[in-house]
């Protein structure tokens, strides 16, 4: 089974590049982010077109997240983090598919730092690893997954030296994530890769895409149930080549079907 994580940067306005990598890779499972879409302008239509069911939590402009399943049904668990009720940004779906729970999320980026956004991110951070033990405590298989906005290690990052104060980077953000991370979860792409320079994203400024010099923020933690059926992985780094694409590329993981 492929499962798969794409950060589409505004799913109409770049609906045909997602299309175009639907049909190229074939993933059963997506998870994608930033829609930038209200709840009644998702292309449902398109994506069921392609072969998918979907489930989707929109906001105007902002945000927003959703995840596509083909041939498979999807029920939904809920569509907000738990932890604090009047956080209406659509940032986190969370739903089950062929016995696996799958939680899509848009972590905030956080920036400018130190202020209010970089606050809420640590907050942000602080009830996903509320929620991320919960989930462990339920033995089932579960993958959170999607863009974190965190590079974990110097390795994730091009030139680390000049990211120490930002929001993705700082000491207290990289120590959130080893915190939810040390709870018993498997970051997928960094085991199949432990020493090898893995990024998803790069800027749209400064020729970073054609210089390589990118970020490591698309991210898979594994229940240890998952992990132990990880079979491969990887980046659609190429999509990231194509005309009016994504900041971000298509991530993906394979594992083994029970």
């Amino acid at each position: 089974m492929k499962i798969a994580t794409y950060n589409v940067n505004g799913v109409n306005g770049r609906l045909n590049v997602l299309l175009r990598w639907l049909e190229e890779a074939t993933p059963d499972i997506v998870c994608l982010q930033e829609l930038k879409a209200p709840q009644d302008k998702f292309p449902i239509k398109a994506i069921n077109d392609a072969g998918y069911n979907a489930i989707w939590h929109g906001q105007k402009q902002w945000n927003g997240v959703a995840i596509l399943a083909r041939n498979m049904e999807i029920e939904e668990i809920t569509r907000a983090l738990p932890g604090d009720e009047e956080d209406v940004q659509s940032r986190y779906v969370e739903a089950l598919i062929n016995g696996i729970l799958i939680a899509c999320l848009y972590l905030p980026n956080g920036n400018p730092a130190p202020g209010p956004k970089f606050e809420y991110k640590l907050k942000w951070l602080d009830r996903l690893a509320h929620r991320a033990e919960t989930l462990l405590s339920l033995k089932t298989p579960v993958i959170l997954v999607g863009d974190y906005n965190v590079m974990p290690t110097e390795l994730d990052v091009y030139k680390p030296e000049k990211w120490v104060n930002d929001a993705l980077f700082r000491t207290e953000v990289r120590e959130a994530f080893a915190t939810i991370v040390s709870q018993g979860w498997t970051d997928a792409i960094r085991t199949l890769y432990p020493e090898e320079k893995i990024y998803t994203f790069w800027d749209y400024f400064r020729n970073a895409y054609q210089r390589d010099a990118g970020l490591r923020i698309d991210h898979f933690l594994l229940s240890s149930e998952i992990a132990t059926i990880l079979r491969s992985g990887g980046v659609d780094r190429h999509v990231r080549g194509w005309e009016k694409t994504s900041d971000h590329a298509p991530v993906w993981i394979e594992i083994d079907k029970k």
